[in-house]
């Protein structure tokens, strides 16, 4: 029997409200008079359904969590390598170089030197309590070492190591006017430490000096003046506005470390470095003042000049018209975007890298290339289509040219991102910022490898990985590699995902993904850094403290590098570590579980650095190195690598033709001059 029983004839009953929704009503009406309760009245069936679209959202965001649990809880986990040693530092360690058997770290107080050996300090400067960002150290052989370090105002320390003792030559960007100081964004060595780049910025502009390091006179200086060299002064000659104060903390400093070793250079006297370049950004193009073709074509000096789009025929009246034009075809679209003024900024940032001599860059007869000395650097500044190549091996002159203009121009269909050197400086890969990847092979002058990553995916950076298939230790890369290596390029991506790229000489390239986007927030990806100690190795930083070694042949996680319990990764978003492939070792950053927080680690006395040594673990195993590939007979290679022999050949006999080159540019300014006279002589008989 029903519960409830109408009284009443049966009948539809009226709308009680104005604003049930369409299909709630029909529902309604359609509902058994025998129901037990009504259906709610507004707004109550809206807050209902909000709630219970809360609810299922929930139950989807947990049971999308509970599959990655159970999907990590099936995964293998890879083996967990721990520290083989450890050492703290006084203060907060900002940054890590390694250099021959010393490890050199940056501090909030200076700079320290450790050994790799057993970990001890060796050597403290602490003069002016100055805050060291960034360190970058290289070996010159006989025991010396140069130091590049950036404090904390922006200021490039120089410095040179010898005989566990810090000496000081010269404070790069310091001017006694401080409204005139200019700050470093970016400090390169170049491989063998002939070279050093320092981008410099202001509050107007940016520019990029290249210094000459006369380390051949450093050692000679060194041997003769051993007492200078050791820093048996102790003490430290800075400019006036630093002199009393550095002296002052000299003393507090010497207090506090345990043997303390201040820089000198009263007593060095060593050779200062030279300014070969200053490189500043590309000017914006404007309209042309140029009348006809000729007066451009004599206009430009040298015919490896074109490529910037200065010397043009395109009048200020035309791109005025074409600006106009394009305003009125598309004004609705710029009009929901909201129109804003395009004024072309000055760039503010460049990334540079040093070139070891190659077919595209070639230097005249009378100077002197060495095959392992930088002949030029590349230069691309941000939001540019160029890239931009400068000779370094030029006389000297007595004044260093304000704007020096490239050798060579590269454009672009597409401004550049990134861009990285292989590390015999062989191969130059450029991403641009339409996901387009290429790399040269700058010792044949042609590129290797043209490839894209179809996802609509921004790249961050790029770095070139050990090819297995190049792995020889006793065949050199830049001439004698094996006849058909594949050059590996690990690419990644804004959104946490990372590719790799493989280009072979002979045959078409691929695009490998490795790591698609994560799910988990905390499993973004902050860095990866190739491993050049082993082939196809790369470590894979995470923002939640995780630093993974994967195998990218296989994109298999083989080891991670954990920190003992009581420590986390220091910064993971931003690590302070270094890799030194001679040494064949890891140094990372670590602090304790209970200063996790920014504030804890900034008040922070001491940083502990973990040491990874590799021949501790069986890493060998993880990466077997492929046997090298036979040199084949040229009937036994394929056409496509017959041709390539056959351009290299043709390429060597025609070694005279860039000398000829300024002969037949004069020749043809000549002609153009003669044409124009004459045109001008035409034009003189008609008007008489």
């Amino acid at each position: 029997m029903a519960v409830y029983i109408r009284k009443k004839p049966r009948e539809i009953p009226p709308p009680s409200e104005k604003d049930w929704l369409k299909d709630d009503e029909e529902d309604f009406f359609l509902q058994d008079p025998d129901q037990k309760r009504d259906a709610l009245p507004q707004p109550f069936r809206m807050i209902n359904k909000l709630v219970m679209l809360v609810f299922e959202s929930a139950m989807e965001i947990i049971a999308r969590r509970e599959m990655l649990r159970e999907a990590q809880k099936l995964k293998v986990e890879p083996p967990k390598c721990f520290p083989t040693a450890e050492f703290q530092v006084t203060g907060r360690a900002n940054c890590l170089a390694v250099s021959g058997k010393y490890v050199f770290v940056g501090l909030s107080v200076g700079l320290a030197a450790f050994k790799v050996s057993d970990c001890k300090e060796v050597c403290a400067w602490d003069a002016v309590k100055t805050e060291i960002c960034a360190i970058h150290a290289l070996d010159l052989g006989n025991g010396r070492h140069v130091l590049l370090a950036v404090d904390e105002m922006g200021l490039v320390w120089l410095f040179c190591f010898h005989k566990e003792s810090f000496l000081l030559i010269k404070i790069l960007n310091e001017v006694e006017d401080t409204s005139k100081q200019s700050t470093c964004v970016e400090v390169v060595l170049s491989p063998e430490g002939d070279y050093a780049g320092v981008l410099l910025q202001d509050s107007t502009k940016a520019w990029l000096e290249i210094y000459r390091l006369p380390k051949d006179s450093w050692l000679k200086e060194m041997e003769k003046s051993p007492g200078a060299a050791a820093g048996l002064a102790c003490r430290e000659r800075r400019s006036s506005w630093t002199s009393a104060k550095s002296l002052e903390l000299h003393g507090d400093g010497s207090a506090e470390m345990e043997s303390p070793v201040s820089a000198t250079q009263a007593d060095a006297k060593l050779s200062l470095l030279v300014l070969l370049l200053k490189v500043k950004p590309p000017k914006p193009i404007t309209g042309s003042s140029f009348k006809s073709p000729l007066d451009a074509l004599k206009k430009v000096a040298d015919g490896s000049m074109l490529g910037l789009g200065y010397n043009h025929l395109i009048k200020d009246s035309q791109w005025e018209q074409q600006e106009a034009i394009f305003r009125s075809t598309y004004r609705e679209y710029l009009e929901a975007e909201g129109e804003r003024e395009s004024k072309e900024e000055i760039p503010r940032h460049a990334t540079f890298h040093f070139l070891l001599p190659s077919w595209i860059l070639q230097v005249g007869p009378e100077m002197k290339v060495q095959p392992d000395v930088p002949a030029g650097i590349s230069v691309h500044w941000d939001g540019s289509h160029n890239l931009c190549l400068y000779l370094l091996n030029h006389p000297l002159k007595e004044k260093v040219d304000s704007d020096p203009k490239p050798h060579v121009v590269w454009p672009c269909a597409a401004p550049i991102a990134c861009s990285a050197v292989s590390s015999c400086s062989r191969y130059l890969a450029l991403a641009c910022e339409d996901a387009t990847i290429t790399i040269w092979d700058k010792h044949l002058g042609y590129p290797l490898s043209v490839t894209a990553i179809l996802e609509e995916r921004l790249i961050r950076s790029i770095h070139f990985l050990r090819s297995s298939a190049a792995a020889s230790d006793e065949t050199p890369c830049p001439g004698t590699d094996p006849a058909c290596p594949i050059m590996q390029l690990l690419v990644l991506c804004t959104d946490s995902s990372f590719y790799l790229v493989k280009a072979p000489r002979a045959g078409k390239s691929s695009i490998t993904l490795l790591a698609d986007r994560p799910e988990d927030p905390n499993l973004a990806v902050s860095m990866v850094v190739p491993v050049l100690a082993f082939p196809s190795a790369a470590l894979v930083f995470s923002w939640d403290g995780t630093v993974s070694l994967m195998n990218t042949a296989t994109s298999q996680i083989v080891y991670c590098f954990s920190t003992p319990p009581s420590h986390a990764v220091a910064s993971p978003w931003q690590p302070v570590f270094t890799v030194d492939s001679v040494n064949w070792c890891l140094l990372l950053r670590g602090d304790k579980q209970q200063q996790a927080d920014a504030l804890a680690q900034t008040r922070a006395s001491h940083s502990t650095i973990f040491f990874f040594d590799f021949n501790s673990y069986s890493l060998k195993e993880a990466f077997p190195k492929e046997p090298d590939l036979p040199l084949k007979s040229l009937q036994d290679l394929p056409w496509i690598e017959r041709c390539n022999i056959f351009l290299r050949d043709r390429q060597q006999s025609l070694l005279g033709l860039r000398e000829q080159l300024p002969d037949y540019w004069s020749w043809l300014q000549a002609q153009a001059a003669a044409m124009d006279k004459e045109r001008q002589n035409v034009k003189g008989q008609k008007k008489s």
